[in-house]
């Protein structure tokens, strides 16, 4: 997906705006109509069982990404973007089977290793892209991302063992479960509006870093590799604080975990706005990318304790089009804002962590998760 504006170059889009526009619409098509579509995917997983609804996902993404080679017209990538997104929903329900498939003191383990995964994704998905890409032409590469969807579907289909999940203290939430009661479990809101508020600021730094990095005194040529880097150890960084979410969660409550790592986030924000050199950067992001990390394992491991399992795919539905809408606004409100001061993008981060540890502290309710113990070595 980052080289798309090339494929559009391809397709015979010559002006620069056109190919920005085209880009634009197709990348945020996607996320836009998965925002939409996952608490319905959800839903449906929970009536009838989460591995056909993921199977379901992923077979798509393999007819459209395998689509998309032969597309001859902008507008025919836009189309199957959006098609993308209409029948997306796999990246919720892996968490909800990752919630399904622990016992509930390994909840926050499970869910910190899936969340690791999605993070390190993207991460590493342009270099072996850009590679692939250079190897088989742009076309062709579409076709190879296919054959990774098709892997995907049979690891889910011969590996996963989906199982009825019953868990005693759920076995008076029978019935149906509606949106209005997953939204009404307790912290459920709060939670939704933190998850928002994590993405909103982790999302914040793609459209300006790279200026931000130039305004600091990095000679131009330099700046591209600058700001890779720096991307990357914000990536590696919220993909360790996934992993050790569990380990913090045995020895503090969820909400304590939440408000300290916020405002830990917090803190490095405020290393941002301050920043008289480059390096100050490098000092802050692995500070502020952790911190981002364990907040969101430890938000979503406690919206997962107080979800009953019948509703989990309705519920971590919800948490993703909460996580989705801050993906889609973040970029709009942060550019406008970067026209006035980019350092101004880092101070609304800073406050509105602050802001989110406040709340958090003050509102949520301070439930204990159930004890959890880490895996064993066999177990892993």
């Amino acid at each position: 997906m980052p080289f798309l504006p090339l494929y559009f170059q391809q397709l015979g889009v010559q002006d620069v705006g056109e190919i920005a526009m085209w880009s634009g619409l197709s990348l945020g098509v996607t996320p836009a109509l998965t925002a939409m579509m996952s608490p319905f995917w959800g839903r449906l997983a929970d009536r009838y069982g989460r591995k056909v609804m993921v199977e379901r996902s992923l077979v798509s993404f393999v007819v459209v990404m395998a689509a998309l080679a032969f597309v001859t017209r902008p507008w025919h990538v836009f189309a199957l973007r959006a098609a993308q997104g209409l029948f997306a929903g796999y990246g919720a329900l892996a968490l909800t089977m990752a919630a399904d498939s622990a016992p509930r003191d390994r909840t926050a383990y499970a869910i910190g290793y899936v969340q690791t995964a999605q993070r390190l994704g993207p991460a590493i998905g342009p270099i072996v892209g850009g590679v692939v890409a250079q190897l088989v032409g742009m076309r062709r590469a579409f076709l190879v991302t296919s054959a990774f969807f098709v892997v995907a579907v049979l690891l889910v289909l011969f590996m996963y063992d989906e199982r009825p999940v019953v868990h005693t203290e759920e076995s008076g939430a029978r019935g149906r479960v509606t949106f209005r009661n997953v939204l009404a479990f307790e912290n459920f809101i709060l939670l939704m509006a933190v998850i928002f508020g994590l993405q909103f600021v982790d999302r914040s730094f793609g459209p300006v870093l790279p200026l931000y990095v130039a305004e600091l005194g990095t000679p131009v040529d330099r700046v591209p590799i600058v700001a890779g880097v720096i991307f990357s150890i914000a990536a590696g960084a919220g993909a360790i604080g996934h992993h050790v979410c569990g380990a913090l969660l045995r020895r503090a409550p969820a909400r304590r975990v939440i408000a300290s790592s916020v405002a830990v986030g917090a803190a490095g924000a405020v290393v941002y706005v301050l920043a008289g050199g480059v390096w100050l950067l490098f000092l802050a992001t692995p500070l502020f990318g952790a911190a981002i990390g364990v907040a969101t394992t430890a938000a979503y491991t406690a919206a997962s304790s107080v979800i009953p399992a019948s509703a989990r795919g309705a519920g971590f539905g919800l948490l993703t089009t909460a996580s989705l809408a801050g993906l889609a606004i973040s970029p709009i409100v942060n550019g406008m804002l970067a026209a006035t001061s980019i350092r101004a993008v880092f101070l609304l981060d800073a406050f509105g962590l602050i802001a989110l540890a406040v709340v958090v502290s003050r509102l949520m309710i301070g439930a204990s998760l159930p004890e959890t113990t880490a895996p064993a070595t066999e177990e892993i």
